[in-house]
């Protein structure tokens, strides 16, 4: 896993990291003005964000922040043709719509907070010392029909623990999107150290928790009458699944 010490420090090489966080793919004259921030010391920080592994340079150039997601995988079923891949800036406006339509099908209210907070801070991607995740999207023409979020905790004693949503559009479901999604979420958790990945949903989305049920997910606890939905009290059901 990267080491965001560097961004500890503060100052202009946070800032640099953070406009490459927020704006990227983008070219490096465009950080610079961006921050004002003479040449010589943003080359500087610019060799030391690379050296950390924090961003990387595209081929054309461009700074982005160096996850190191995967690759593109193509997948063809029962007649339809899709890729799970890891998300671009572009994405944003696709992915925070295809939760809000999941979201207003069924109840999922961690997932709708998701898109909010993805909406009100405009980018889909966070690597830095306060907060860590990403999201990978499945793609029909280009255009997002199903997402995974994995957010790594903030606080250190739960640093080994992920926080999953994901959910496909109803008309793109049955073709294994879903379970193309899941693996990916739980395969970065995994990679990035983490020892159990979570999700908790209403009791009511029994598709939800039945699909998770099914991958191997164990529910570790209820929380009676957790959610008011509709003016009805709703249990939350906790699921995990451990790693390793």
């Amino acid at each position: 896993m990267p080491s965001p010490t560097d961004l500890e420090l503060g100052g202009e090489r946070s800032d640099v990291y953070r406009f490459v966080e927020r704006n990227g793919p983008v070219a490096p004259a465009e950080v610079a003005e961006a921050i004002s921030v003479d040449p010589e010391r943003f080359q500087h920080h610019v060799s030391i964000l690379k050296r950390d592994d924090l961003i990387e340079a595209t081929e054309d150039g461009k700074l982005t922040v160096a996850l190191h997601d995967g690759e593109t995988a193509e997948h063809y079923e029962a007649g339809v043709s899709y890729e799970i891949r890891p998300s671009r800036p572009s994405d944003l406006s696709g992915v925070v719509g295809t939760i809000r339509d999941v979201t207003s099908e069924a109840p999922y209210i961690i997932a709708a907070g998701v898109a909010e907070q993805l909406a009100y801070e405009d980018t889909l991607v966070r690597w830095g010392p306060n907060r860590c995740r990403v999201v990978f999207v499945a793609t029909v023409d280009d255009d997002v029909v199903g997402w995974v979020h994995v957010a790594m905790s903030e606080v250190d004693e739960l640093a080994s623990t992920a926080e999953l949503t994901l959910g496909v559009m109803e008309t793109y479901r049955r073709h294994g999107i879903g379970s193309h999604l899941l693996h990916r979420g739980v395969e970065w958790a995994a990679s990035r150290g983490c020892r159990k990945v979570y999700n908790s949903l209403p009791a009511t989305n029994e598709r939800a928790v039945d699909f998770l049920q099914e991958a191997g997910w164990t529910v570790e606890a209820v929380r009676d009458g957790h959610y008011d939905i509709g003016g009805e009290l709703v249990d939350e059901v906790m699921l995990a699944r451990r790693l390793g």
